[in-house]
């Protein structure tokens, strides 16, 4: 059944697609949560009509998501869990939980329906989860999933390791410092030194 999209739906297409798909899904699951009407003539020219402020519609969108991407794209949230010695969680962490963690430690909302989490995670250590924000747009978060009263300690961790290439930085740029005032001074003497002017 050819169906016009009001809506994206993921694995199908963006609003103001055409596309094929079985009666009963088109039936049961688009049209009743307003996703799609079908590609009657009468809709295909009124779709015709609108199409400008669709692609506006969905340029602006595909800018937002950019955007959201670039914000969480590479960056780690921690989760606590409860967790046995062999690391295996008691329960799991779900994708409701990854968009609760992402939108409180990132600041970000995303929808945990578009995570590529397809089951929950059941083990301790980091996951890396892939987020579809909209279109092609895609982001990978990696969930630190630790036990409970560990995440603290993390985030210390990683703060300590993102400071650390600065710190090294700092010391060699003073080691070198010290070594150019040693070698000023070890001119200036040579230049005071009355004997070196005479082996000259």
């Amino acid at each position: 059944m050819k169906v016009i999209l009001t809506a994206e739906v993921k694995g199908k297409g963006h609003e103001g697609d055409i596309v094929d798909v079985a009666r009963g899904y088109a039936v049961n699951y688009l049209m009743p949560r307003k996703m799609a009407i079908e590609a009657t003539s009468g809709n295909v020219k009124q779709l015709d009509s609108r199409m400008s402020n669709i692609r506006k519609r969905n340029a602006t969108r595909m800018g937002d998501a950019e955007a959201v991407a670039a914000s969480i794209d590479g960056k780690s949230v921690i989760i606590e869990a409860k967790a046995g010695v062999d690391g295996k969680l008691f329960g799991s962490v779900t994708g409701l939980m990854v968009e609760e963690a992402i939108a409180a430690q990132l600041g970000v909302d995303v929808d945990h329906k578009r995570m590529n989490l397809t089951r929950p995670i059941k083990l301790a250590g980091d996951h890396v989860v892939v987020v579809s924000v909209f279109g092609d747009v895609k982001a990978s978060v990696t969930v630190k999933v630790v036990g409970e009263g560990a995440a603290a300690q993390v985030a210390e961790a990683e703060a300590a390791a993102a400071a650390a290439p600065v710190e090294v930085a700092a010391d060699e740029a003073v080691a070198e410092e010290i070594v150019e005032a040693d070698e000023a001074v070890a001119d200036e003497a040579d230049d005071m030194d009355p004997e070196a002017d005479v082996a000259e």
